[in-house]
């Protein structure tokens, strides 16, 4: 297991306070030893004006995954994980349904963090998007930490 903690779905499923992940319907939906699943509904919140999944919404799932399952490999007492870079090859088009994405790690460092999300449909198991984020780990002190604290606070 890669997780600083056992982690749980239920667990998770507390994150989905006043995220963006929460406005789209983003649903963890499974914990692995080195993967984190979630899913999200293609309906009128995610799909582009001509009725297919967004590839904005697909990079959403991307990046609550990476983000969150970075968070999950760190001590949040000591580190933050914050997003520094994200890609996505959208190869299918989906009008309705789920779209499951499944997070797994190339590369967990100290300060760096690289993890791949498939995005498939629910129904057809058949790949929508394939997507990599960075994520940059950052101590709680350091200046950036305290920017992104500022930030936070505002809102």
């Amino acid at each position: 297991m890669i997780w600083f903690k056992p982690y749980t779905v239920d667990v998770l499923q507390g994150f989905r306070n006043a995220h963006m992940g929460t406005h789209i319907g983003i649903e963890f939906t499974e914990v692995g030893p080195d993967f984190l699943c979630a899913r999200m509904p293609v309906d009128d919140r995610t799909t582009q004006p001509f009725g297919i999944l967004h590839g904005g919404a697909s990079c959403v799932l991307s990046e609550t995954l990476g983000s969150v399952a970075s968070w999950m490999t760190i001590n949040p007492e000591h580190f933050r994980a914050v997003g520094i870079e994200i890609n996505a090859n959208h190869v299918r088009a989906v009008t309705q349904g789920y779209v499951i994405g499944k997070c797994t790690p190339i590369h967990v460092g100290k300060r760096t963090q690289v993890w791949q999300t498939d995005i498939t449909e629910d129904y057809t198991g058949k790949r929508v998007c394939i997507s990599r984020m960075t994520v940059a780990i950052i101590e709680q002190g350091t200046l950036s930490a305290q920017k992104e604290k500022v930030v936070l606070e505002r809102k």
